[in-house]
């Protein structure tokens, strides 16, 4: 072998390395500026669906226990249930301390007109204060837990709710009582 075999041996050995050196830094530079940020948009976008899905299910269940169970004029016993029971999901401490609010309304079926009018009973928690429907609505929830690790604003969840007819109220009538 030649000395100018050598050189161009030399020669090419230095081409390949600038050409591996290259194809690494143009990796490392795509997934900084592409894959990294896509990959955390990905988990971003799916925990807050996560979290959506969430509190949707939760309204329907709060309303299902209140279609169930006793009438009282507070409906704390709804909201109790419902401050008790949230699902496994981020930031859940807003319904028991935060900013996210439950309302339980129960309405009455007009005669008349057949409209629903907000219901009113002079006794609680009898066979005779039974409401034709209830609303369960949860507002002002905000997600925050990946947006704020960023400095950016929590993203608002949309209102929820959910309204059901009364089924029992929890009451039996045969017996005259019902269940708180």
């Amino acid at each position: 072998m030649g000395a100018r075999n050598k050189v161009m041996l030399l020669s090419r050995a230095r081409q390949q390395a600038v050409a591996s050196g290259q194809a690494s830094v143009e990796f490392v530079l795509a997934f900084a500026g592409v894959l990294l940020p896509a990959t955390f948009g990905l988990i971003f976008v799916s925990q807050l669906l996560w979290v959506w899905h969430s509190v949707n299910d939760f309204t329907r269940q709060g309303a299902a226990y209140a279609a169930t169970h006793c009438w009282q004029s507070s409906a704390a016993n709804v909201t109790e249930f419902m401050r008790s029971n949230v699902p496994p999901m981020v930031d859940r401490n807003q319904f028991v301390s935060g900013p996210a609010q439950i309302t339980v309304s129960y309405f009455a079926k007009d005669p008349d007109s057949g409209q629903l009018t907000p219901f009113t009973c002079d006794g609680e928690c009898s066979p005779d204060c039974i409401p034709d429907a209830v609303r369960v609505s949860v507002t002002g929830f905000e997600y925050g837990t990946f947006v704020s690790s960023l400095g950016l604003p929590a993203v608002p969840i949309p209102d929820f709710q959910t309204s059901l007819p009364m089924e029992s109220a929890g009451c039996d009538p045969e017996q005259g009582s019902c269940l708180p």
